[in-house]
């Protein structure tokens, strides 16, 4: 009886011991979200929302000036994806998930070309209101900075939604599915 206790629990030992060696795999490795500093405009924050969960972002946010919903959300994104509002910069950088580069974006010197970027699997991704873009003690606490081709500054939404399009387009993704047609689009390679 002892030896068939024992042979059950080196059994029990050997499985564990492989359970352990087991790597798991999931269909999306990362994840991304995107926001925007001291938005000027609600309608900004609404449509970067909307383009962010079509285009498979997991959460929006913003920091400095609250959001108030808009009626042009005919996604209702607000249903599928958070937004998070932050207080400062500092109570921003200081929720961030574990091991996640905070990417800025903004037409500057020194920035790199969106099309040269290597997008990091764990990213967050900040805009800064058109006026007055991402401020210099800002800049210099991204991991990244990117900006896009040409020589003025684009509507915010507009250029988020380009910068997750690049995203996507490089790493891919998975897309949410449309209740009314079954529609889904599969991980790009």
């Amino acid at each position: 009886m002892r030896a068939a206790t024992n042979r059950v629990a080196r059994d029990r030992h050997r499985k564990a011991k492989q359970m352990a060696r087991l790597k798991q795999r999931y269909e999306a490795e990362g994840f991304f979200g995107i926001g925007i500093l001291n938005s000027e405009a609600g309608v900004n924050v609404g449509t970067l929302w909307r383009s962010a969960y079509i285009l498979g972002a997991s959460f929006v946010f913003t920091i400095g000036r609250k959001y108030r919903s808009q009626a042009s959300d005919v996604t209702r994104a607000w249903t599928k994806i958070p937004l998070y509002h932050y207080k400062t910069l500092e109570d921003f950088r200081s929720n961030l998930p574990r091991s996640t580069r905070v990417v800025g974006v903004e037409l500057t010197t020194g920035s790199i070309p969106v099309g040269d970027f290597d997008h990091p699997a764990r990213a967050v991704y900040l805009l800064g209101c058109e006026s007055v873009g991402l401020p210099d003690h800002v800049l210099s606490s991204c991991h990244s900075v990117v900006s896009l081709p040409g020589n003025f500054s684009l509507n915010v939404a507009v250029a988020g939604s380009l910068v997750v399009y690049d995203r996507v387009n490089k790493l891919g993704g998975r897309f949410p599915r449309r209740a009314d047609t079954g529609d889904f689009s599969p991980p790009q390679a």
